[in-house]
């Protein structure tokens, strides 16, 4: 278990003014102890928080062709026939993944394959289990075909807490099974689009664990 590159400097950030805050707290209630410690316990739990929060476990996955892992941490909120405007303007069987601010919040590849299309879309930020944040809150989309021809698309959508989604994809380029592909920052969900008719492992309401649980067979 390590701390993730993405909260480094939240957490230095997070720590320098939360420092000062007690600082000028002990300054001004200088003969309130009681207010004093409460204000020194609430800080450490928020900062222990923000250590858990990026926290990065190590997991080795060796890949498999024939299956589609979880790509994020949580619970799977939506296993469906929809509709999928942005890219391929077709019926798609679509799996998503709530991440609560108490999950792993690292994105890993579900599949391996090539990189054929990414793009940031900005937009709302509704609650993240909202039928609609899939194609109105700010986003990112990610294809990825597999050496088979299967094409897989991978949405991150930030929700009602997250501002910041980071995408590490690049256009043409050959990923691995596992390896990681972003972060969202607080609370998000992760959409999966599969071809329809694909074997989904997986029931609706089921926690999962990115490089962990199997959620569909391709």
């Amino acid at each position: 278990m390590s701390i993730h590159k993405e909260g480094y400097k939240i957490l230095a950030f997070a720590l320098i003014a939360l420092v000062i805050l007690n600082i000028i707290v002990n300054i001004i209630w200088a003969d309130i102890e009681l207010l004093r410690w409460a204000f020194i316990i609430c800080s450490l739990m928020l900062y222990v928080f923000l250590l858990f929060f990026f926290r990065w476990p190590e997991r080795i996955l060796e890949p498999d062709h024939g299956l589609v892992y979880a790509p994020a941490d949580g619970k799977v909120v939506v296993i469906e026939e929809t509709e999928e405007k942005e890219y391929f303007n077709d019926t798609r069987l679509q799996v998503s993944i709530f991440m609560s601010p108490f999950n792993v919040h690292s994105n890993r590849y579900p599949v391996s394959g090539r990189i054929k299309y990414v793009r940031y879309h900005p937009g709302h930020n509704m609650v993240a289990w909202h039928p609609k944040s899939s194609e109105l809150n700010e986003r990112s989309s990610i294809v990825i075909e597999t050496k088979e021809g299967t094409e897989i698309l991978i949405r991150q959508i930030a929700g009602a807490v997250a501002r910041r989604i980071v995408t590490y994809s690049k256009e043409n380029q050959e990923v691995l099974q596992g390896d990681e592909l972003g972060f969202i920052k607080f609370g998000s969900r992760v959409d999966v689009f599969l071809p329809v008719g694909t074997e989904i492992e997986v029931p609706i309401l089921q926690q999962v664990k990115a490089n962990k649980s199997i959620i569909a067979k391709i």
